[in-house]
This record gives C-alpha cells, structure tokens and sequence, in this order.
C-alpha cells in the first residue's frame, strides 16, 4: 500500500470519529468525557444542574460560561445546592472562587438534611470542607456543620493558611477513605481528620448566610469531578498533626510518625500515683474507655490524689480529651518533678481544665488566668468561644514543647496560649504569681505529666504523646 493511500485512509477513519462523536452530541447520546476515560467522573456537565438540587435557605445557583453560580443573598441561611446520589469512599477536585473577602463557603462531604429543621427548609448537617478568604485564612479546615463544630482549624497547619489565592479560582482536593478525611489547598496538604461518623452520604456547594453588605457576591464552581473506585490516597508529610476522633484509637499514620498512647481505655499501667509507684486505690475509676477523676469534697488532691506518667518527658506532643461536670475543677500539668513534696496538689505548668461559668477559680488569679486552657495563674487563654465546648461535651486539649522550649496550647484546635518556657518574660510571670517562691519553677529538663484530682469528676480518654527531638 502506497503512503499516499494509507494517510488518506487515516484521515478518512478520524473523519469517521469525529462525526460520530459530533451526532451523539447533537442526538444526546452519552459520550465519555475526558475524565471519565482518566477513571473520574465529572459531577458537573458544564451547562445544567443535572444531578443536584438546592436545599437549605433561599441563595440561588445558576450555570453560566461552564460554572455553577452561587449569589449570597441577604436575609437567608445557609444555601447548599447538593448531590442527589450518595457518596461513600471517594477522592473528590473541584475548583472554587469567592468574591471579596469577608465571605465564605465550602464542601459539604458523606452530609445528610434533616428535612424538620428550619421550619420546613431543611438543615444540611455534616463535615464541611471549609473555604475562608477572611485574614483568619482557614480554607481546607474541616468543620462540622450543625453538628460538633470546628474539627480542623488551620492553627493546626499554619503553613497552609498561605495556600488559598483571594479573588482567584483555588483548587481542592477532598479525599474521603474509610474513616480519614484529608484536604488539599491548590496542592498543599491542609487537614487530616480521622472519625467514624458518616460512612456515606451527599456532596454540597455551599453559599454562606451573608451580612446584608455581601448581598449580590458571588461564589463559582466548576470542573467538579469525583473518583470511587481504585482510589489511590495521595501521601501526607509525616508531621502533619492529625485529629483522630476515634477513643483511645492510633491510626496507622500516628504510628508511624511516632505517636503512642498514655491510655488505652481499659488500663491505668502508665500511670500511678504522686504518693507511691501504685495507681491509687480510690477515688479515680478507670473503665469503659475513660479514666476519671470521682467527685469527693472539691479540694486539692484530697481522696485518690494527683496521678502521672511512669515516664518524663522533655520535648513532646500531648493530646488528650477531657469532659467536665457542672462547676468542676481539674488540670493537665507537665514538666512535674515531685521534687517540692508538696502536701496538696504536686507542682507543676498546667492547663487549666475548668468549668468556667460556675467554678470560682474563673473570676480569681489575674485577668483570667486561671480560665479554661490558661497556663494556670500565668497567661490567660485566648477568649474565643468557637474552641469551647459545653460542660458535659468531649472537648480537646493539646500541649506542643518543642526543643526551644517554645510552648503552646491548643482547645479543640485553636491555639490558645504561646510561650517560652525560661524566659525574662516567663520568668517575670512568674515572679507576680502563685509559684514565685519556687526555685526556677516551670525550668526543669524533663517532667511527668500529670492528671489533677481537685476533688471534682472530670473524665480523661484519648491520651497521646509523641516524644520529638
């Protein structure tokens, strides 16, 4: 066959191709898009909202120029225009553009409606891939809507605040496989949140309630396309802090990067009393995934007393969930040495862990200082109420040292108090407080870590370490 020939035939065959397509499109015929034969699925077809319905408050969508238009609208809650189908394993890319920046939005994943709510309207409810073009700049944290609020904040990832573009289309990447739910900011890893809630459910775009100047703004969606078969997860640095919701509970990654449990919700082995090598024969119960502090008469190490770890520790990562009871009192304390031999509580820097509505402690101390996540009678927390939860609810505390002795506590995610441990200004701190009087207090090298009978019942469970270097 001559070469002439063979080319005329090729493109006689390409012809072919081409007209086929073009009349399937005319016709209606289903075509592959160019991420279906990639193994995605495209949610979006670029011209009409096949495929999803808005629930929620009044917002509009629209399609225009190969986007989904959302328009915030004075006067109504929360929009959501989401999947009809259901999701359960999935690795989800979309692109997203917010005008201005006092606004926000985000992607509702595995999320549900509760069709009573609201008069009638519905409430979308379920962990929200959050989209914050605010200078607090917490896009990729995971937020939980209607339900347990903040699950991610980025004051867990600072590095990724910087990863979403103002007035520009930003790229997400959401992935969702068995009990992990992990995010990508135009590449940057964001958030890794490990919990049993929601096997599967709905994909939403979401238009936020607005102040009444954000009225017209307009949120844009497009090249929304999902995988959930062959899911491949894409790799997170080692450091990366992970939010495992899971009771006493260390996924595969927290193993790796080093991280080991102070408690695994049946045995109290790692711990023991300040008074003796035993764990105390009264006044703590340990059991049913908790270990807690019993209520005697509200005073300091009065029944079971103080108890710590076996081990001491210099440069770590703490994590442990407390629950409070109406008017209670306890704390977390670290770098505890025993060596004051004190007849109360044994000294030591503390996380205030506190009810700060009815217990006194509140309103004593210096501007605050003893409330709740306070360095106890030193620095008073930062006072936002997004990272505290009710009395009777799991809330998460955290304590990061690190080799520079750089401190930082964290309350259900939000940094809360920062310094440095030795110090001047730590040190004059501590000359107007209640440990002025002991020698190079909060200093020591290394230190137990210790749970506070303040004669209150307070519960313990998911307590963590990670020893860095």
């Amino acid at each position: 066959m001559s070469t002439k020939l063979m080319i005329e035939r090729k493109v006689k065959s390409w012809c072919q191709v081409a007209t086929i397509a073009g009349a399937a499109l005319l016709i209606g015929l289903p075509t592959q898009s160019f991420a279906q034969k990639r193994g995605w699925t495209d949610l979006f077809d670029g011209q009409t909202l096949q495929g999803w319905k808005a629930v929620g408050g009044k917002a509009p969508y629209h399609v225009a120029n190969g986007e989904i238009v959302g328009t915030m609208t004075k006067g109504t809650p929360n929009s959501f225009l989401i999947t009809e189908q259901e999701y359960g394993d999935f690795i989800l890319e979309l692109d997203i553009k917010l005008e201005g920046v006092e606004t926000n939005s985000g992607v509702q994943t595995r999320s549900h409606i509760d069709m009573q709510a609201d008069g009638g309207r519905g409430r979308v409810y379920g962990r929200q891939v959050e989209v914050d073009p605010s200078d607090r700049a917490w896009t990729g944290g995971i937020y939980d809507e209607a339900r347990r609020g903040w699950l991610y904040p980025l004051d867990l990832n600072e590095k990724a605040k910087s990863a979403y573009k103002r007035n520009e289309y930003n790229h997400l990447r959401i992935e969702a496989i068995g009990d992990e739910l992990r995010t990508w900011v135009n590449g940057v890893p964001v958030a890794y949140v490990v919990d049993t809630l929601d096997q599967k459910g709905f994909i939403g775009l979401q238009v936020h309630s607005i102040t009444d100047d954000q009225d017209g703004k307009k949120v844009y969606f497009k090249n929304i396309r999902i995988q959930t078969e062959n899911l491949k997860p894409s790799s997170f640095a080692k450091e990366q802090h992970i939010v495992n919701l899971k009771p006493n509970h260390l996924s595969a990654a927290e193993k790796k990067a080093g991280w080991h449990l102070l408690f695994d919700g049946n045995s109290a082995d790692q711990w023991r009393s300040v008074r003796d090598q035993n764990f105390p024969a009264q006044g703590w119960k340990v059991g049913d995934g908790i270990i807690k502090v019993q209520k005697s008469d509200g005073g300091e190490s009065t029944n079971g007393g103080d108890i710590i770890t076996r081990d001491k520790y210099a440069v770590f990562d703490l994590s442990f969930e407390f629950k409070l009871t109406p008017g209670a009192n306890s704390g977390v304390k670290y770098f505890v040495t025993l060596k004051e031999q004190t007849v109360g509580s044994a000294i030591g820097l503390e996380f205030q862990v506190l009810d700060d509505a009815l217990h006194p402690d509140a309103k004593m101390g210096r501007d605050g200082n003893r409330t709740l996540a306070s360095l106890y009678d030193l620095i008073t927390s930062k006072r936002d109420d997004r990272a505290r939860r009710p009395v009777g609810q799991w809330n998460r505390g955290r304590v990061v040292v690190d080799a520079d002795n750089n401190v930082t506590h964290y309350l259900n995610g939000v940094k809360m108090v920062s310094y440095k441990r030795g110090s001047q200004e730590f040190k004059d701190l501590v000359a107007k407080s209640k440990y002025k009087d002991w020698e190079n207090f909060g200093e020591a090298k290394e230190g137990h870590i210790l749970l506070q009978d303040h004669g209150d019942e307070v519960s313990f469970r998911n307590i963590k370490i990670n020893k860095r270097k």
